[in-house]
Parts: structure tokens; C-alpha cells; sequence
């Protein structure tokens, strides 16, 4: 089972055991059957066990004692302790889909979660940069490195610091020299070099293509199909899409590919295409790190990487990409979650409406 926080945990051990193997079977089905990701998993596994716990506090000692009722008031109990409604409603489905799961494996009598309302989750519009400011953050590693990142504990940032104090660079990993007889002058200046091409390739991948971060840092090498400037990505669930990408980034996917990646690649590198610590595949934290000290540096609202995704997808949209077309670049299983955009193309019209017209 994937693992939760501390407090999940110890609510887990202390559920009857047929309760405790109901959550570590449905655990293991969400994981091996329905390919879902750890941070999934563990998130329905943290509301499951909060429900069942609950349960067990109104009486049901067996997991055929689960009704409707008891659902309805471990949510009811959830809203009094001021859970907010998009977690209301993911907690909901939570619910649904461990009762779904448990009629068909016999543990339920009935799909008692099937009747089982939810709040309507209210979703903000999501934080959009104009184009002229996604391009000042793509091209920015470019210009500059970024400021290092509260707490950074790498040397090699600080070796960069001190090699070139014109740029202030920061390594995002711990490198090992490439070659030994090298000198610590010419490694550091070559770490230098490498990095921001790295974080160069990543924030043109973010954008061009509008995947999600945990998509780009799980990319190889071989995902990359260069004649046809197209990347394949294995989104949520396994599923696999290939989604295309522009010149630019073109231009820095070589430029890491001959200069930088045969720099930072190490023992550990497989066949990533991403790098970080210590010649390991790129992590996720990591990346949001580089997306926001870039931003930070380049005077931008607070950006992560999830907003560049936003971006590219509303720029397509303003610039009359189908909305089909977005979807499936997007990996959206369906289409309700690509029409956000349409909102917050229509929301930037209007306010530059109010802006601009003399009789707004």
C-alpha cells in the first residue's frame, strides 16, 4: 500500500482487520488494475480510511454494515470540520469508487455509493500568463540563472556562485566530474553551462506542449521522436499520447542533448531525458523549484509548472486550436476539463474589454 501521513496510518492499524484488508486490497487494485499513481493512491486510501474509521464509530463492525447513511455522515461530519467543497467532492468519489470496487469483489451487498450526492466542486479560473510573459519565462535561463532556492543544500549551486559571479547560477544537482583529469575550473564551468540548458528544455517542454510536470520529468530520451517534433507521454492512468512541440523548443532539446545532458548524466541516469540530483531523473519538486525561482527572477506573478500548462492550453484555444484538439493534447479524459479554458479566454476578453472600450 502506497503510504500515507503518520495520522492515516495509525487510524489504519487500529481498524478491524477485515476493514484493514478491504482498504489494502482496494489499495493494491487502484495501483496494479487501474494504474494509478502513488499520489492517487494515496489520496483515496487517506479518505478511505477517514470514512471507515468513521464507520466504525457508528457501530459497523463489518464491512457489509456500510450504508448510505453512514456515507452521508462521514461527509456531513467532514463539511461541520470545515472541509472545503472541491474536497467534499473528492472525497465523495472516493467513496463511490471503494463501493463500486467492494460490491463487485462480493465484500458489499449492494453499491451503496452509487447513491451517494456530492457538492458541485466551485472551480476557480485557473492563473494564466500572457504570452509575452510565458516567453520572458521560457527564454529567461537564457539570460540569467536562477536565485537559489530557500534551503538549497547543493554544492554545486554554490560552486557555480563562485565560479561566475557575473550569473548567478545554481545547480539544481550534485555532479560528479565527467572526466577526472579535468580541472575544478573547467568542470564547474562546463555545470554552469549545462544547467541552464537543462532548465531551458524544461520550461520550453512545459510550455510548448502543456504537459503536466510529473509528464516531463518522466520523459527518456527515446520519447523524443525529432523528425516529426513530437514527444510520447504516459499520462494519468498508463494512458499514452504523443503531443507535438515547436522550433523552439527543437532548438533546446539539441542544445541539452549535445551540450548539456552528456554533462550531468552519471551512473544513475538511465534513460531519462531530464537530469537532477546527481545525475538522477529529474524530480517533480525540483522542477516546480526551477519553474518559480525563474519567475520570481524575471519579476512574474508566482508561476508553477501546472500554470504553464494553463497557459499553453488557453493560448491555443485564443489562438483557435479546436477544442478537441486541446483536449487530446492535454490528456484530458474528458472534455469537461478543457472547457475551463474557454472561461478564461472568455474572462481575459472581458476584462479587456472593460479596459479598452469607451462605453464598457
Amino acid at each position: 500500500m502506497s503510504r500515507p501521513d503518520r495520522g492515516t496510518r495509525a487510524m489504519h492499524q487500529a481498524l478491524p482487520p477485515a476493514l484493514r484488508d478491504a482498504v489494502d486490497d482496494f489499495a493494491e487494485h487502484l495501483s496494479r488494475v487501474r494504474n494509478r499513481s502513488a499520489h492517487t493512491v494515496r489520496a483515496y486510501v487517506t479518505d478511505l480510511v477517514s470514512l471507515l474509521d468513521h464507520a466504525v464509530r457508528m457501530g459497523c463492525v463489518d464491512l457489509a454494515e456500510l450504508d448510505l447513511s453512514v456515507l452521508r455522515s462521514w461527509l456531513a461530519r467532514q463539511r461541520t470540520t470545515g472541509a472545503a467543497r472541491t474536497s467534499l467532492a473528492r472525497r465523495a468519489a472516493s467513496a463511490r469508487a471503494f463501493s463500486a470496487w467492494a460490491h463487485r469483489a462480493g465484500l458489499l451487498p449492494a453499491d451503496v455509493g452509487a447513491a451517494l450526492a456530492s457538492p458541485r466542486a466551485h472551480r476557480d479560473l485557473p492563473s494564466v500568463l500572457r504570452a509575452d510573459q510565458a516567453a520572458a519565462l521560457v527564454e529567461a535561463p537564457s539570460r540569467q540563472a536562477p536565485p537559489a532556492s530557500p534551503g538549497d543544500p547543493d554544492p554545486a549551486r554554490t560552486d557555480a556562485r563562485r565560479t561566475n559571479q557575473a550569473r548567478t547560477h545554481v545547480a539544481h544537482r550534485d555532479t560528479e566530474p565527467t572526466d577526472p583529469a579535468a580541472g575544478p575550473a573547467s568542470i564547474a564551468t562546463e555545470e554552469t553551462e549545462a544547467v541552464p540548458l537543462r532548465d531551458r528544455v524544461l520550461l520550453e517542454l512545459l510550455y510548448a506542449t502543456g504537459v503536466r510536470v510529473s509528464e516531463a520529468c518522466g520523459l527518456d530520451v527515446g520519447d523524443v521522436d525529432h523528425g516529426r517534433r513530437v514527444i510520447r507521454v504516459f499520462g494519468k492512468g498508463g494512458r499514452e499520447r504523443s503531443v507535438p512541440y515547436g522550433v523552439p523548443a527543437q532548438r533546446a532539446l539539441d542544445d541539452w542533448l549535445r551540450r548539456g545532458r552528456p554533462v550531468m548524466v552519471g551512473a544513475r541516469s538511465g534513460d531519462a531525458l531530464l537530469l537532477g540530483a546527481r545525475g538522477g531523473r529529474l524530480n517533480p519538486t525540483t522542477a516546480r523549484q526551477i519553474v518559480g525561482a525563474y519567475a520570481e527572477a524575471a519579476g512574474l506573478p508566482r508561476t508553477s509548472p501546472h500554470d504553464l500548462r494553463h497557459s499553453a492550453a488557453t493560448h491555443l484555444l485564443e489562438g483557435g486550436a479546436d477544442l478537441r484538439a486541446v483536449q487530446e493534447l492535454l490528456g484530458h479524459s474528458s472534455l469537461a476539463s478543457t472547457q475551463i479554458y474557454t472561461h478564461v479566454s472568455v474572462e481575459r476578453l472581458r476584462t479587456a474589454y472593460r479596459q479598452a472600450h469607451p462605453r464598457a
